[in-house]
């Protein structure tokens, strides 16, 4: 890990087993106050799953938790001995400039890093269980009648990508040109290719970006931290627009009804099978949520290794990744279980659970993002926010077009800039049983991610 991901100190709670009994305590705080009717028009405003999210990430910008940090004090003390006297270094931004200025090579540092491994085990044991849970009681034929709109509204958020790099370097190139420089001795489009990469597909198409342009490594931790914190910035507003769903769809002229269909008939599924669950009933659906979520990394990693030996030519779609796998595999035999006899689990709570088990992740999520690695990146960040509102704008004005609901424009958007580990998130916001339109969504993202992120990069070149 280089050090320009690192963004905290060790934090005051630095063990994952203290991390997540935060987490868990700061997610019943956020419930049990929208329970109570002092804080109703508060939370008329904000949803709670902003809070769930943003909530986090305040922790984190203020050293209480973090997801990833080093031992200033040790690290000093190490290169101390190793280069003498570091005068002036004191602290975290001190020391992150001295080894960026002496390039100073990771391994000389990193066994004074660490991290919180929350994320990795909420993304892949409690986001694939969620997927099962929420998707086993699906109406798959409600989900196609949601039409043509949710896929062009995905393809405008793509879209909305491609040009909005090239036009966020165009714009400063008048604006502000002096922040378009090289960065970390690589042309700067180079390194918003990968950015370019993991908006439009995910984790495996930014690292095809960042080999296809040699992109170095210290340069990519830096437009990882771009990637993330621009992106989690813009989750936080959509789901503040989550609770507005309704004005923006009246704003747009768009017609919800299938939406809302598809969400009273779940809940009238829930209604008519709901139980209270009995002990067996909980161990049977922990059961079935974790098995399917074994055997799904079971698929994943043997399938995304035969993808890489014997038909690489796949690895462009993203079908060498072991993640996209995972989420597919969980997806598709929780839809199949949908036509079996286990649905009937939904009265007793499937869905419940695999909702606890989406926020535990979101909270992960917003523990990444911290604040204070904004103000460190200032320029960079500039350029990736100017590149977000342009995707935005395009949004908004297509949607308004076409008159499509606000959740086709959030999913679709979060499908492209955050993949299978986001869109399930925003779209479960709306409701648990629309979890899995963001889940299809995501996939197209794997898809196109690599190519789309290829053309946007040669766009860039072009206007740099």
């Amino acid at each position: 890990m280089n050090i320009s991901e690192i963004n905290s100190d060790i934090p005051v709670f630095a063990s994952d087993t203290i991390i997540f009994g935060v987490l868990c305590i700061t997610l019943a705080l956020i419930f049990h106050t929208s329970s109570l009717p002092r804080f109703s028009k508060f939370y008329k405003i904000v949803p709670a799953l902003l809070l769930c999210y943003f909530l986090p990430s305040v922790l984190s910008s203020v050293g209480l938790i973090a997801d990833k940090w080093i031992d200033v004090t040790a690290t000093i003390t190490h290169l101390q001995t190793l280069y003498g006297n570091l005068e002036g270094v004191s602290n975290l931004h001190d020391l992150k400039v001295y080894i960026s200025t002496n390039q100073i090579d990771e391994p000389v540092y990193a066994q004074f890093i660490d991290g919180s491994k929350l994320y990795y085990v909420s993304s892949r044991f409690l986001l694939p269980a969620a997927l099962v849970l929420l998707t086993m009681s699906i109406d798959l034929k409600g989900v196609f009648k949601l039409g043509s709109k949710a896929l062009i509204m995905f393809l405008t958020a793509t879209l909305g990508v491609m040009i909005g790099g090239p036009l966020a370097i165009l714009f400063f190139s008048y604006v502000a040109p002096d922040i378009l420089i090289d960065v970390e001795g690589t042309e700067l489009w180079k390194g918003l290719s990968t950015v370019a990469g993991s908006w439009i597909g995910g984790g495996a198409n930014q690292l095809a970006m960042k080999e296809q342009w040699e992109v170095s490594d210290s340069l990519f931790s830096i437009m990882a931290v771009v990637d993330v914190l621009v992106a989690e910035v813009w989750m936080a507003f959509l789901l503040l627009g989550v609770a507005k769903s309704d004005k923006i769809d009246a704003y747009f002229k768009a017609d919800n009804s299938s939406i809302t269909a598809l969400k009273n008939k779940m809940e009238s599924f829930s209604l008519e099978t709901a139980r209270i669950p009995s002990f067996n009933d909980l161990i049977i659906l922990l059961g079935i949520g974790f098995g399917v979520t074994s055997l799904s990394h079971f698929v994943g990693d043997n399938l995304s290794v035969w993808v890489i030996e014997n038909a690489p030519f796949l690895v462009d779609f993203g079908l060498g990744s072991a993640f996209f796998w995972l989420i597919i595999t969980a997806t598709t035999v929780g839809v199949i279980l949908s036509f079996t006899k286990i649905k009937s689990y939904e009265g007793a709570g499937a869905s419940k659970i695999g909702t606890v088990f989406i926020y535990i992740l979101v909270a992960s999520i917003g523990m990444k993002m911290n604040l204070n690695a904004i103000v460190e990146n200032i320029s960079l960040f500039a350029i990736g926010f100017v590149w977000m509102l342009i995707h935005v704008g395009l949004l908004f004005v297509v949607a308004k077009i076409i008159k499509a609901p606000y959740f086709f424009l959030a999913v679709g958007s979060k499908a492209n800039i955050g993949g299978a580990a986001s869109a399930p998130v925003v779209a479960g916001a709306f409701h648990p049983s629309l979890a899995p339109v963001g889940v299809l969504l995501a996939v197209l993202g794997y898809a196109l991610g690599t190519y789309a992120a290829f053309a946007c990069a040669l766009m860039m070149k072009w206007v740099s």
